[in-house]
């Protein structure tokens, strides 16, 4: 019975791991299709939000199951929690990627600002806080989650970088405010990702130790 139980728990760890990746390729993929103004990887990436919904919904009926089959302890049981509670913020952050890519056909008609900098340098950031909260969870290993409070503070400061240098261009030339207002929003679901990340972080930190933080 412990061989089957722990055979499935591995079965849905991978479950998640492919979720996260596709997540982080919903929002790595978006960003791209802005950058580049590729209309149709952003459509490509707006219709992943129906595998994302899938995953959720399947991993989380699997870990009730196995909850209610086999009523794991310990680091077991902690594993069974946190990933009920990741793939929230990973569906949030594939969703993010999704409302990204919803803009960017909206926004290639659209006279752009001169550049990108600030938005590409924040994704850059909040991607690596990301591909690392992952790790920690697929390797069970903290070191990945050190210092997430700093790097969290500095995702917030590259947000209001963006709304500052939008309302700059916003000011010296009205035809860029829709774009700016959009860079703006962008900017702020980046923010919302990092924020997501430290969460991922703080369940996969209980998951190993047992105790709980919060990052701020």
């Amino acid at each position: 019975m412990a061989k089957i139980f722990h055979k499935e728990l591995v079965e849905l760890k991978n479950e998640v791991v492919k979720m996260g990746n596709l997540a982080l390729k919903m929002l790595d993929d978006s960003m791209s299709a802005l950058i580049t103004q590729d209309i149709e990887l952003a459509k490509k990436t707006i219709e992943k939000k129906t595998l994302l919904k899938k995953y959720d919904s399947e991993i989380e009926a699997k870990a009730l199951r196995l909850i209610a089959l086999y009523q794991p302890m310990a680091m077991d049981l902690r594993l069974l929690a946190t990933i009920l509670k990741i793939i929230t913020y990973l569906t949030r952050l594939g969703r993010y990627g999704k409302d990204i890519a919803v803009v960017v056909e909206e926004l290639s008609t659209k006279p752009y600002p001169a550049s990108f900098i600030n938005l590409k340098n924040m994704w850059e950031h909040v991607n690596t806080m990301a591909k690392d909260s992952f790790k920690a969870f697929e390797e069970s290993d903290i070191n990945y989650i050190e210092n997430f409070g700093e790097r969290d503070n500095e995702v917030d400061e590259m947000r209001w970088s963006v709304f500052r240098e939008s309302i700059t261009y916003m000011m010296e030339d009205p035809k860029v405010i829709t774009p700016c207002l959009f860079f703006a929003m962008i900017a702020r679901y980046l923010e919302r990702c990092g924020d997501n990340t430290c969460k991922i972080a703080e369940k996969v930190y209980y998951m190993v130790t047992g105790k709980h933080i919060e990052i701020k």
